[in-house]
């Protein structure tokens, strides 16, 4: 399994962009299934954000379709997720998902 380090969180308004980017300390080539989760204050689950296919294939949770945008780069060994038009309720911790868990990176959005 690869390790993985999220980073690109932080504190912005509602209405801004972040980036994140998941850097992979090994080739996601082989890695089929790529995604972000988030799990928001208060809430015990982790909610499945957004998720790429090796090739590409994008999917996206309804809440966040045509605001947010996952991409991956199979040379860096790293995905991203362009978030725009954020809102106070993106707010949650954001969390890589390769086979295995990043720590996390926190996303404060406010009103």
């Amino acid at each position: 399994q690869v390790q993985l380090v999220e980073s690109g969180g932080g504190l912005v308004q509602a209405g801004g962009s972040l980036r994140l980017s998941c850097a992979a300390s090994g080739s996601i080539f082989s890695i089929n299934g790529m995604g972000w989760y988030r799990q928001a204050p208060g809430k015990q689950q982790r909610e499945l954000v957004a998720a790429i296919t090796r090739g590409g294939t994008t999917t996206y949770t309804d809440s966040v379709k045509g605001r947010f945008t996952i991409s991956r780069d199979n040379a860096k060994n790293t995905v991203y997720l362009q978030m725009n038009s954020l809102k106070p309720e993106d707010t949650a911790v954001y969390y890589c998902w390769g086979g295995s868990w990043g720590q996390g990176t926190q996303v404060t959005v406010s009103s």
